[in-house]
C-alpha cells in the first residue's frame, strides 16, 4: 500500500501512473489481438462482425469500470483519514454492488438483445457471427467487474502494480487461447469472445487470491460480503454511479455512432474499427493519468491537502499536453502503415477513411488532455455533478451528429464528432475546477 499525499506530486503521480499505463496497454492487446487473428485466420468479415457490435461492450464495460473506480474513489479517501476498517469495509461493498450491478446488465441486455442487434444496423452478412460473438462476451461481464473492483481497490490504496502482474498474465493466455481457439479449433468469432472471458476469469481469480494473501488486512471472504448500512453503501453508490454515468454516457454516445457507421458499408465499419482501435492506444495516457488523479486526489482530498490537488492538476496537464502533440505527429506520418498492420488489409478505401479520422482528431487532443485530469480530480474531491454534466453534452452532442449529420455527410461527420463535442464538453469542467479551488475542503 502507497500513501499518495506524501512526496513531490509530480514524481508520486508518475510513478503511480507507470502501472496502470501498462496494464493499460496489455488490456488494450486483448482488443488487439482479437482484430488481428481474426482478420489473419477468417478475414475482414470477421473483423466487421466484431467491431459491429464491440460498441455495445464497451458501453457494458465502461458502465462496470466507472461504477468501480468510483468506489475506489471513496476507499482511497477512507485509506486517506487513516482508517483500515472503513477501508476494508469500502472494499467488500464495493464487490457486492458491482457483481449486483453486472448480473442486472447482463439480464437487460439479453432480454433486448434482438432490439439492440436492430438498434446497432447489425448488417445480416455478419449478424450470426457478431451475435455469437457479442453473447459471450456479455457472459464475462461479471468477471470483468469482479476482476476491475479488485483493482480499482488496490489503486485506491496505493498498489497499483499487483492488477497489472496479472493483467500481463491473462494477456498472454489470452493470444494464446485466440489463436487455438480460432486456429486451431476453427470457432470463428465466438471463440475469440470465449478466449477472451476464459482469460478475464483466470484473472480475476488470481488477483482475488493474491490479495487475500498479501494484505491480511484486506482479506474477505463471502460473508464479509454482506450490505450493511453502516458501511456507507450511499455514498459508494453516488461516487460509483457519477463515474459509471460519466463513462457509459461516453461510451453510449460512442455506441450511437456505431449505429449509424454500420449503415456506411462493411469497409467503412473495418475501417472505424481499426482507427477506434489506434485511438485507444493513443488516449491510454490520457485515461492513465484521469485514474491516477481520481485516487491521488481521493487520498489528498480525505487527508484535506488541497495545495498538493492543484499542483497535481498543473503538472498531469502539461505532461499530457505534450503527449497530444506527438499523437500528431505520428498521425501525420507512419499512420497508413500502421491502419494497415492493424487491419492486415491493404485495401485503399479502409486505410484512408482510418487515416483521414486520425489526421483531424489528434488535432484536438490536447481538449481531451484537459477533459480527463480535470473530470477525474473532481470526482476524487466529491464533485460528482460536473463530470456528469460534461459526459452528458458529449452524449447528445454525438445523438445529434449521428441521427441529423451523417446521413448527409457520411464518414466525415463521424471524423469532426468527437472534436466537436470535447470542446463543449471542457466548458463545466473548467469552471468546476475553478470553483473547487477556491471553495477548497
Amino acid at each position: 500500500m502507497k500513501d499518495l499525499t506524501k512526496g513531490n506530486p509530480l514524481k508520486v503521480i508518475c510513478l503511480f501512473s507507470l502501472p496502470i499505463l501498462l496494464g493499460r496497454l496489455f488490456n488494450l492487446a486483448y482488443s488487439l489481438a482479437d482484430m488481428k487473428i481474426l482478420g489473419y485466420f477468417l478475414g475482414k468479415d470477421a473483423i466487421a462482425a466484431a467491431g459491429s457490435v464491440s460498441s455495445l461492450y464497451d458501453l457494458t464495460n465502461s458502465f462496470i469500470i466507472g461504477l468501480t473506480n468510483g468506489f475506489g474513489v471513496i476507499t482511497a479517501m477512507h485509506y486517506g483519514s487513516g482508517s483500515l476498517r472503513k477501508t476494508k469495509r469500502s472494499i467488500t461493498s464495493s464487490v457486492t454492488l458491482a457483481l449486483l450491478c453486472s448480473l442486472m446488465i447482463i439480464a437487460v441486455c439479453f432480454l433486448l438483445f434482438d432490439p439492440i442487434l436492430n438498434l446497432l444496423n447489425v448488417s445480416s452478412s455478419v449478424r450470426v457471427a457478431a451475435s455469437e460473438y457479442i453473447s459471450i462476451m456479455l457472459m464475462g461481464l461479471m468477471f470483468s467487474a469482479f476482476y476491475n473492483c479488485l483493482a480499482a481497490s488496490l489503486r485506491a490504496v496505493g498498489d497499483a502494480y499487483t492488477p497489472l502482474i496479472f493483467l500481463i498474465v491473462s494477456t498472454v493466455l489470452n493470444i494464446v487461447l485466440d489463436i487455438a481457439f480460432i486456429g486451431r479449433l476453427g470457432l470463428g468469432t465466438k471463440g475469440a469472445a470465449a478466449a477472451t472471458v476464459t482469460s478475464q476469469i483466470i484473472c480475476a481469480v488470481l488477483c482475488y487470491i493474491y490479495t487475500c494473501i498479501r494484505y491480511k488486512e484486506l482479506r474477505f471472504g463471502i460473508k464479509d460480503l454482506i450490505l450493511e448500512k453502516e458501511t456507507g453503501i450511499r455514498a459508494l453508490l453516488s461516487s460509483g454511479m457519477s463515474m459509471a454515468l460519466m463513462s457509459s454516457m461516453v461510451a453510449f454516445g460512442t455506441l450511437s455512432l456505431q449505429s449509424a457507421i454500420n449503415s456506411l458499408g462493411d469497409n467503412i465499419v473495418v475501417a472505424h474499427a481499426a482507427t477506434r482501435k489506434l485511438s485507444g492506444i493513443y488516449m491510454l495516457p490520457f485515461g492513465v493519468f484521469g485514474t491516477a488523479m481520481a485516487t491521488y486526489s481521493g487520498q489528498n482530498y480525505g487527508a484535506g491537502r488541497m495545495d498538493r490537488i492543484k499542483e497535481g492538476i498543473k503538472v498531469t496537464v502539461i505532461i499530457s499536453c505534450l503527449y497530444s502533440a506527438m499523437c500528431v505527429l505520428v498521425s501525420y506520418t507512419i499512420c497508413p502503415k500502421i491502419i494497415e498492420a492493424l487491419t492486415s488489409t491493404n485495401e485503399a478505401e479502409i486505410i484512408l477513411n482510418a487515416v483521414n479520422y486520425q489526421k483531424f482528431d489528434t488535432l484536438f487532443y490536447f481538449v481531451t488532455a484537459f477533459i480527463c485530469v480535470y473530470r477525474n480530480a473532481l470526482q476524487g474531491m466529491g464533485e460528482h455533478k460536473l463530470p456528469v454534466i460534461s459526459s452528458f453534452a458529449e452524449l447528445l452532442g454525438k445523438l445529434l451528429i449521428a441521427v441529423f449529420l451523417t446521413p448527409f455527410f457520411k464518414y466525415t461527420a463521424i471524423i469532426i464528432a468527437e472534436p466537436a463535442v470535447w470542446i463543449i464538453m471542457i466548458i463545466p469542467l473548467i469552471y468546476g475546477i475553478r470553483k473547487k479551488m477556491k471553495k477548497g475542503i
